[in-house]
């Protein structure tokens, strides 16, 4: 096996990890360190399930590998805590239903508006695109991202 340390800060906590070379952070997040909230849906970066914030830019976390992250900030759903503007705004607009893409939603939609395109809801729909919902919750997660650019 070819371990190798990685060093990151994870939800503002320094973690120290020995993981083998080609295991993902989704795995490493999930695995090692228990922050299950991180989703693994398809393992192909289509479903964006498995979406955090590396460095404040959101990645698919099934196609990063861990050592990626090597000196880098992780945000996981977890590290956003409860009470988070867009998780407020999801439960207000009930832009969930079976919830397990909730957590990728989420910090997509923290991104997306960190990053200002969130004008309109067609820039919404499209900046949110790698996200899929199997229960069909666009429109609400759509009404969510837009109440949260309106404050």
């Amino acid at each position: 096996m070819n371990e190798i340390i990685v060093n990151a800060t994870i939800n503002g906590r320094r973690e120290q990890l020995r993981v083998d070379a080609s295991v993902t952070l989704l795995d490493a997040l999930r695995d090692r360190l228990g922050l299950t909230g991180t989703k693994k849906g398809c393992d192909q970066g289509a479903c964006g399930a498995c979406t955090v914030h590396l460095d404040g830019r959101r990645v698919v976390s099934c196609l990063t590998l861990a050592v990626q992250a090597d000196g880098r900030e992780v945000l996981t759903v977890e590290g956003l805590g409860g009470g988070h503007p867009v998780q407020e705004a999801f439960v207000r607009h009930d832009a969930f239903q079976c919830g397990y893409c909730t957590p990728g939603q989420v910090l997509s939609a923290v991104a997306l508006l960190d990053e200002g395109r969130a004008g309109t809801d067609e820039e919404i729909r499209e900046f949110m695109s790698g996200n899929l919902c199997r229960c069909g919750a666009y429109p609400n997660i759509v009404a969510a991202i837009r109440e949260v650019a309106g404050r």
